[in-house]
């Protein structure tokens, strides 16, 4: 009969096998320790539509946010993050002139939670999500601070131009008619001061009011609202040359220079739908231009091409019954891809809205806009290569306002070169936004919009 001691013994070393097994199947069961997610870069886009901060990060985080009242303050608090050298840069970063932020604190407010408090400068609703990773971006948290009362869009297109409807050009102002459309009609001498009647005159019979002569309906006779769509901008840069040369700037020197040739006609007057280094959303694009009841709606873009030999400027119109070409396709699906890069919020889109507005754009919309594109496309080809010889046509999301001609042009490739050395060249930036206004005025010259006739 074996004796006990080792048969104890045996169950002591059985029992340590179980155990130490045990523990080594927790540890490849049991998660590993989370680590703290890493803050990668921040940014912050002030401009007088919104302020917008930017937190890229390494992993998907979890945020809360609330406003404590005076002083106004919006409080953030950020799990699953510990504080490092590049969160604690964004105290820097925030300028003195940001319409909405007046400085931030940051500091853990507690184990792996960071707080930040924003101090503002006015009440603001703020707008708090997540983007995925996109292109070169990594997971961001992005807060958009809007104002409580938004800005007229027309009064404040008033006070940054100095003119208004009742404005007329002073004496040789006008500049000479292009063909096809009327001169200018010299404007008549102020009436001379009635006489003042004495109290013993009758007074005399009222003439009988008689109306105005219409003017010819060639003649533009009320002001008329451009809009202008400078691409991308803030985390969307577009296009990148081969210089490091940004599509974002480069358009938005053209469309500045081109709003100030166009406001140099008494009758025109322009939006810029960004005049900064923000983003704006393709859909708000559209909705600042229908907010002014604009006449037209021009988007300019400088893009690449997956070859570096691609060259010319092109001009596109909507769609709806798909692209003239597959390179006309792969353009509009590129630039519809600007909200993902961009940064839109997804809960703030009205995606029935956006259904209903696609549905209202008519033949009539996209007959009007092939006419401007046209116009426009002839002007450009007499400073640079057309890149093809006609208007082309795709679903590009920004043109589908339903009651505006709207058009894209594409300045020249800035994958090119040689192309890309001439965005860069002032001159040639003030050649193409002459002959985009060249364009528009042979546009509403054969088309003056003597009434409006807009959809709610």
């Amino acid at each position: 009969m074996p004796e006990t001691p080792p048969i104890r013994a045996q169950h002591v070393s059985r029992r340590t096998a179980l155990k130490a097994g045990g523990t080594l199947l927790l540890s490849v069961l049991a998660p590993a320790a989370a680590h703290a997610a890493q803050i990668l870069a921040v940014r912050v886009w002030p401009a007088e539509d919104y302020t917008r901060v930017t937190l890229e990060n390494d992993s998907d985080l979890k945020a809360t946010h609330f406003i404590i009242k005076d002083p106004e303050r919006l409080v953030v608090d950020i799990e699953g993050l510990e504080l490092n050298p590049t969160l604690k840069s964004l105290v820097a970063k925030i300028q003195s002139n940001d319409p909405y932020i007046r400085q931030v604190r940051v500091g853990q407010n507690r184990p792996n939670v960071v707080r930040l408090v924003f101090d503002l400068k006015e009440e603001i609703k703020p707008q708090v999500f997540m983007l995925e990773p996109v292109g070169e971006y990594k997971h961001r948290l992005i807060f958009d601070l809007y104002p409580v009362q938004a800005a007229d869009p027309i009064a404040a297109m008033i006070e940054k131009g100095e003119w208004s409807q009742d404005e007329k050009p002073a004496a040789g102002a006008a500049s000479a008619p292009l063909a096809g459309e009327p001169a200018a009609q010299p404007t008549p001498a102020a009436p001379a001061p009635a006489p003042t009647l004495s109290a013993s005159e009758p007074e005399p019979a009222p003439v009988p009011h008689r109306p105005a002569t219409r003017p010819a309906p060639e003649k533009m006779v009320r002001m008329l609202t451009i809009a202008l769509d400078p691409g991308h901008g803030g985390e969307d840069p577009g296009a990148v040359g081969a210089r490091g040369s940004r599509e974002k700037d480069i358009v938005l020197a053209i469309a500045k220079r081109l709003k100030d040739k166009l406001e140099d006609h008494p009758n025109m007057r322009v939006l810029l739908t960004r005049d900064g280094d923000y983003f704006v959303p393709l859909g708000k694009r559209v909705e600042k231009a229908r907010k002014v009841d604009a006449d037209l709606f021009v988007s300019i873009h400088a893009d690449a091409f997956v070859k570096p030999s691609a060259r010319g400027s092109s001009v596109f119109v909507l769609s709806e019954k798909g692209a003239t070409s597959s390179a006309a396709r792969w353009l509009a699906d590129k630039e519809n891809q600007a909200d993902l890069i961009g940064g839109a919020n997804a809960k703030g889109h009205d995606p029935q809205l956006a259904s209903v507005l696609f549905d209202l754009s008519t033949t009539a919309q996209i007959n009007d806009s092939m006419k401007v594109g046209k116009a426009v496309l002839g002007e450009i080809g007499g400073i640079n290569k057309l890149h093809k010889g006609s208007v082309e046509q795709a679903g590009f999301a920004v043109l589908k306002a339903p009651d505006i001609p709207s058009i894209l042009i594409e300045t020249a490739f800035i994958s090119n070169p040689e192309e890309e050395a001439r965005l860069l060249d002032n001159d040639y930036q003030n050649k193409i936004a002459d002959a985009i206004v060249k364009g528009i005025r042979r546009y509403f010259a054969k088309n003056p919009p003597l009434a409006k006739n807009r959809l709610t």
